[in-house]
């Protein structure tokens, strides 16, 4: 371990031990022990130290810098200190060739405190290196700060970024409807929502027309919207007509008809205004009209029975209300237009039929069809166990009708959002009654740099 020399000397060491008194003996040795192998390892390191020195400098030479690199600081490792100016001359040529400047400055004042002649060429060429160490030393340190200005003054802008997108989420969510469902709007702008389990009205600007608080369900047809407090057997009617913009309570079925507790089937409105409903305990069809906001009545019964007889649609009639066709006596029940008229039971509440007078053709319920809307436009709604159809004058089937009011013609566009609601875009600018506000990219682009 110790080499040659190392042994020689504990030989020696151990022969003049010898000659020490006992009491002695064994501190002197421990102090000797330590001495020699402190002189020893000292030596062994500094040797050490010289072979990776040399090996630094030949690479250097030879212009592998990293390797140069390498051998050095493996020679550190066995050096207390930088004790030659040779070394701190290594040391600065190595780290100024690899750019590392903070470094090469290090060793050069090693240099600088070590060298002893200051007049020698070597001497020059450090003072020289020296100035150009200390030139990128101070440009990578201007570059440096440089750089850390320029993420400081980014770290801001992201700051005040985040910022404006913490302010333009927060109104856009103000900005935003949160219901269930929105449908489309219709020719005047408007649609039906649903929120849980009710029904409301809302224009294209986000303006709440109806809460959706009360109705459960609604009929959609010709600009007329018809809310019902319950899908069966509603007791409670609210219209909507959009095409005059105006909003209204029907009456209660009770003023219509005493007996009667609730509107039953109803039926499409249409666009001339006419809503049919067949309230319970009632010989006769509520028909009503949503413009002038009456009940329609026959005024004229006598006339029309009479233009029903000559043309062999009845055979008789008489002046409670009652017709003949064929063998059997039934109740008339008002007019549907398009002289369409629901024929009711003699006896009790039921509706057997539909007399549709321009042939004379008798529609049963049950078989032909359960009920019969409000005619207009050369057609009525009309409905069998449950599924609709469109007929017309005498009961024949014809295609389906269409929504004078379907076809949306305005900006609006309606946008459902992740998180379920929704949002109205016109111009791209999200809007809610008076309120706008402008896409994110825009919003950040006007008002990051203020």
């Amino acid at each position: 371990m110790f080499g040659f020399q190392g042994y020689t000397f504990f030989y020696i060491l151990h022969r003049k031990i010898k000659l020490i008194k006992k009491p002695m003996k064994k501190l002197m040795l421990l102090f000797l022990c330590l001495f020699s192998f402190g002189q020893i390892n000292a030596q062994s390191n500094s040797e050490i130290a010289g072979v990776y020195i040399k090996r630094a400098s030949e690479s250097l030479n030879g212009l592998d810098i990293e390797l140069a690199k390498e051998h050095f600081d493996k020679a550190m490792k066995y050096l207390d200190s930088i004790n030659t100016s040779e070394i701190a001359r290594l040391g600065t040529f190595i780290h100024f060739e690899l750019r590392k400047y903070p470094e090469a400055k290090k060793y050069a004042s090693y240099y600088f405190e070590l060298a002893k002649n200051r007049k020698t060429e070597e001497y020059a060429e450090m003072v020289t290196l020296s100035v150009d160490i200390n030139e990128k030393f101070d440009d990578e340190l201007e570059q440096k700060k440089k750089i850390e200005q320029e993420r400081i003054t980014k770290e801001k802008e992201f700051r005040k970024i985040d910022s404006l997108k913490a302010v333009w989420m927060k109104k856009s969510d103000l900005l935003s409807i949160n219901v269930d469902s929105i449908y489309k709007f219709n020719a005047h702008n408007v649609a039906i929502f649903k929120e849980k389990d009710f029904f409301g009205l809302i224009n294209d600007i986000g303006e709440i027309i109806l809460k959706a608080d009360k109705y459960k369900d609604v009929l959609v047809f010709d600009g007329y919207f018809i809310f019902k407090n319950k899908i069966d057997e509603p007791t409670e009617l609210f219209c909507h007509n959009s095409n005059v913009n105006s909003s209204f309570l029907l009456p209660s079925i009770s003023d219509f008809n005493l007996l009667s507790t609730h509107f039953g089937n109803v039926m499409l409105p249409r666009g001339n205004g006419r809503l049919v409903t067949y309230p319970n305990n009632s010989k006769e069809a509520f028909v009503y009209d949503l413009i002038a906001k009456k009940v329609v009545k026959i005024s004229n019964q006598e006339e029309i029975f009479d233009s029903l007889k000559k043309s062999d649609v009845i055979d008789k009639s008489n002046k409670d209300g009652e017709v003949k066709i064929g063998k059997e006596w039934y109740h008339f029940g008002g007019h549907l237009g398009g002289g369409i008229h629901p024929i009711y039971a003699q006896e009790g509440y039921n509706l057997v039929g539909f007399l549709c007078s321009i042939d004379g053709k008798f529609l049963r319920k049950n078989s032909d069809f359960d009920f019969i809307g409000a005619f207009h436009n050369n057609s009525a709604q009309a409905i069998l166990a449950g599924q609709v159809f469109w007929i017309n004058q005498n009961g024949t089937k014809i295609n389906e009708t269409t929504d004078e009011t379907e076809g949306y013609q305005g900006k609006s566009k309606l946008t459902k959002l992740s998180n379920g609601s929704y949002q109205i875009k016109r111009d791209d600018l999200i809007i809610l009654g008076p309120e706008k506000l402008e896409k994110m990219s825009d919003f950040l682009r006007n008002y990051s740099g203020k």
